[in-house]
């Protein structure tokens, strides 16, 4: 919202209209419109009057319903045909729409325990290592912050697990293990409405291996001998359905699919669904198993990639002046976002709360960003918004920071548009410094990053910082050793291929 300052809007058409890319957007009460008081004569249309839950224009009143509205932050004035309209939203108090996170899940380079995940991150451990499950003789780039000895836990029964891609065995077990953090287990989800709970699972890329091995049987012995499972295990929605149809959730299940920002797009719309009563908990983040041939091939091809193969722990440095592309990563970041009307009844633990996000296109470049920041700039003043507080209540931002030329500059004077260039008291890091850039799971993995950090009160390095550009002066980036920082509001960033912008804030609980 806006705040200490205000926009005139000519009525009544403007409502609906488009802004130009980077003006600050305004959220209005659902159901504002303008009256004819408000069109007719100056004098008629100054029947605008505020109380602490409604908005007059004219001679309709509006009932605030999204969030509770204070006297002090809203006020209405009409001049002529012209209404001044500043509305400065509260963080959500309904318990209904307050939302929770109550269980964290992932599979990682550095395991599947986001305790021991977390403290690898501290100790700014490097999870990137040479590629061993293929050949990349003829690779320009050999290495990657790849899964090995992968343990499923006994999650997936070994027939499947032969069948399935690795994407879908992470979604089962991030899933699985996210579901067992919050206290949702068999007997107790039996005793649940199952049609209130659903799962948002999506993926970048999908089964890849399935598709690329389905490809080799096409071409080498024909396309009777592609497997039956190659469509299922291919789509992209296919980890969500299965933890679905394991569980019995009837509720809201699809995939998403946008690129490097797929986890936040899932976790904005799991909210949403929360947020108008359509589901009480909603699994939701996502997979990615990228590092074989055709998945490193393709990366190669875009020049996207970093090449030094000869000190490849230190390839993934954001921010660095000696970046040359990122490192591919893979793995899986489920969270729980559950209403905190539906926790509290069942007295789960909460780790944090999600106080809002936001998405943006920037309808620039197929990869690469607008040079200006202003599309993610924007969605970071969206998130805020939609999050009820003001920017300078973010000391924290887990940024999407890729080590790559652009990408890293354009993230740089995003912020730094959004916060009016000062970011005194906050401190920024990249955890792809360590893991890689995991694609349609990094935003996953990054938000389990981010909930720790607010949880334990450090913020994990941002390695191999060894000169930093010249665009972050002055701005905390933990520069190879953790810091002790309390939070009181992260945000996370995650950007995808096609201008695909996220934004999500999350807090410390507070009852």
């Amino acid at each position: 919202a806006l705040q200490g300052s205000a926009r005139s809007l000519p009525l009544p058409r403007r409502y609906q209209r488009p802004e130009p890319i980077g003006r600050r957007h305004q959220r209005t009460h659902a159901g504002l419109e303008p009256c004819a008081a408000v069109n007719q004569t100056e004098a008629t249309s100054k029947m605008a009057a505020v109380s602490s839950t409604t908005v007059l224009v004219g001679a309709r009143g509006i009932v605030a319903n999204r969030r509770t509205v204070s006297a002090r932050s809203t006020r209405v004035a009409s001049t002529g045909r012209k209404a001044i309209i500043v509305t400065a939203m509260a963080r959500e108090t309904d318990p209904k729409k307050r939302i929770v996170i109550t269980g964290m899940g992932l599979v990682s380079c550095f395991g599947n325990d986001y305790d021991k995940f977390y403290d690898k991150l501290l100790d700014g451990t490097s999870g990137v290592k040479m590629i061993d499950r293929f050949d990349t003789a003829d690779f320009p780039t050999k290495f990657a912050a790849q899964i090995t000895d992968f343990d499923n836990e006994g999650i997936v029964d070994k027939k499947n697990a032969r069948r399935m891609d690795d994407c879908l065995q992470y979604a089962l077990v991030s899933g699985n293990k996210a579901l067992m953090d919050a206290g949702l287990t068999d007997d107790v989800i039996e005793g649940m409405d199952k049609t209130k709970i659903g799962v948002l699972a999506g993926s970048g890329m999908g089964g890849l291996t399935v598709f690329q091995d389905g490809v080799k049987a096409l071409v080498q012995k024909g396309p009777k001998k592609i497997t039956p499972f190659f469509i299922p295990y291919a789509i992209t929605n296919m980890g969500g359905a299965l933890l679905a149809i394991e569980k019995g959730f009837m509720g809201p299940n699809y995939s998403i699919s946008t690129a490097c920002a797929t986890a936040n797009y899932a976790f904005h719309s799991a909210a949403n669904h929360i947020r108008k009563g359509e589901a009480d908990i909603m699994i939701a983040g996502g997979v990615e198993a990228p590092i074989i041939p055709v998945g490193l091939g393709g990366f190669v091809a875009c020049r996207a990639l970093s090449s030094n193969n000869d000190n490849f722990a230190a390839a993934s440095r954001p921010w660095d002046k000696n970046r040359d592309g990122f490192v591919m990563g893979e793995g899986a970041g489920l969270l729980v976002l559950e209403s905190l009307e539906s926790a509290l009844k069942r007295g789960a633990r909460i780790h944090a709360e999600y106080l809002g996000g936001a998405i943006t296109c920037d309808a620039h470049h197929m990869t690469d960003p607008r040079p200006d920041g202003s599309g993610v700039g924007l969605c970071i003043e969206k998130a805020v918004e939609d999050a009820g507080i003001g920017i300078k209540e973010i000391n924290y931002i887990n940024a999407h920071a890729t080590s790559t030329l652009v990408g890293d500059v354009a993230e740089i004077n995003a912020v730094k548009k959004a916060f009016k260039g000062d970011l005194t008291g906050v401190k920024m890091n990249g955890t792809k410094s360590m893991v890689g850039h995991c694609l349609g799971a990094a935003a996953g993995v990054e938000a389990v990053a981010t909930i720790m950090a607010i949880k334990t009160g450090w913020v994990h390095p941002t390695i191999n910082q060894d000169d930093p550009i010249d665009e972050v002066e002055g701005i905390d980036t933990v520069p190879n050793v953790k810091a002790e920082h309390k939070i009181s509001a992260a945000i996370s960033n995650s950007f995808g291929f096609g201008g695909h912008n996220s934004c999500c804030i999350f807090g410390p609980y507070e009852a």
